[in-house]
């Protein structure tokens, strides 16, 4: 039987860097890091914040051009209940729930992965959630030129829920509309597409 081996690839001087921040941390908490519960707690969180935050090693522009083709097709396009997993630039803790983005081609269509890419390359840095949506919205419309692009974002913020005011069943919705989408008509159809429940 062949043995299960996880490999991990981090930058090892960051991570050396990054878990010695985060031991001063954990120790000005009052804990001890010596003891067996915390001993690699410092290097864990450490890779755990490179991988959270991977994002800044991606270009979401480069990703969506990788995969351009021409085609006549001049109807809403829609790629609906993606996952987003981010972290508030505020407090360090995360905001995840769905993203819901659609265009309108001008010649060009991109491969339906790269829109769930670009959205993760965005969403895994420090973030607000009103950025993440002019973001993601900015990058589809600059790459592809279409005749429109609608984002809307649904996230939890566990800034609200876990500390602060406290309010567990709280959800923040923002969008962002080009073009076409601008016109009520257009607007409501792509919303009326991401409430649909299809089964």
């Amino acid at each position: 039987m062949i043995g299960y081996k996880k490999i991990d690839q981090y930058n090892t001087e960051k991570t050396i860097e990054i878990a010695e921040s985060f031991k001063n941390i954990i120790e000005n908490l009052g804990e001890d890091t010596n003891r067996e519960g915390l001993e690699k707690t410092p290097e864990r969180v450490a890779k755990a914040f490179q991988f959270l935050t991977h994002g800044y090693e991606s270009d979401p522009l480069e990703i969506l051009k990788s995969a351009l083709f021409t085609e006549d097709h001049q109807q809403m396009i829609v790629v609906k209940n993606i996952e987003v997993y981010s972290m508030c630039e505020h407090h360090m803790l995360p905001f995840f729930g769905k993203a819901h983005v659609a265009y309108i081609p001008n010649g060009k269509i991109v491969g339906l992965s790269k829109i769930p890419r670009i959205i993760e390359a965005f969403a895994r840095r420090l973030q607000v959630q009103e950025r993440l949506t002019d973001q993601i919205k900015d990058c589809i419309q600059d790459a592809l030129e279409p005749l429109g692009v609608a984002v809307v974002i649904e996230c939890q913020h566990m800034c609200m829920q876990m500390r602060g005011i406290q309010k567990q069943n709280s959800v923040t919705t923002t969008s962002s509309f080009t073009g076409a989408f601008e016109k009520d008509k257009t607007r409501k159809e792509f919303i009326s597409l991401i409430s649909n429940k299809f089964s």
